[in-house]
């Protein structure tokens, strides 16, 4: 299935999530593979949004383990309770950070990346994984991002889990 994410750049930023959701759910529908999924949902993100960053850490015992990711070269495992991935992961909860800078216990992969977002993927009440969207400019994400971004992680995790 060739699917296109590329989307008009004159269009709002909740139009483009309402698009990509509705192009997103018929990619990954019909695959049960984990990695598959997640590899193609890094690559979709990043034609649709063009984000400095994606990818997934995936819970393995006590650390979140690099799983499919697009972007620079990155961290192979975070510990729960540290850095923005580790924190989404103990508090179950999206965390939104406007400079990571400021964020306590930062783990800085990349000194370019200067907002974040992570997303946990939750399956009766255990995170399976995070999704790790980063900026490379303060303050890109915010509420739309974040009520989005679990729509997706929800398809994510009905499909897969």
């Amino acid at each position: 299935m060739e699917e296109s994410f590329k989307q008009a750049d004159n269009i709002g930023k909740e139009e483009k999530y309402l698009h990509f959701l509705e192009q997103y759910a018929r990619l990954i529908e019909d695959e049960k593979n984990v990695l598959s999924v997640l590899a193609n949902t890094t690559a979709a993100l990043k034609e649709a949004f063009g984000f400095f960053w994606t990818g997934f850490y995936l819970a393995d015992g006590g650390e979140l383990h690099l799983g499919p990711f697009q972007g620079s070269v990155a961290c192979y495992r975070i510990k729960k309770r540290r850095g923005v991935c580790g924190t989404a992961w103990a508090e179950a909860r999206t965390q939104v950070v406007p400079d990571v800078d400021k964020f306590p216990g930062h783990i800085a992969c990349s000194s370019l990346s200067r907002s974040e977002i992570v997303v946990p993927m939750i399956k009766d009440g255990e995170v399976k994984g995070v999704l790790d969207i980063d900026s490379d400019e303060l303050n890109t994400f915010d509420e739309t991002d974040r009520i989005y971004l679990e729509k997706m992680v929800e398809l994510i995790v009905k499909n897969l889990y």
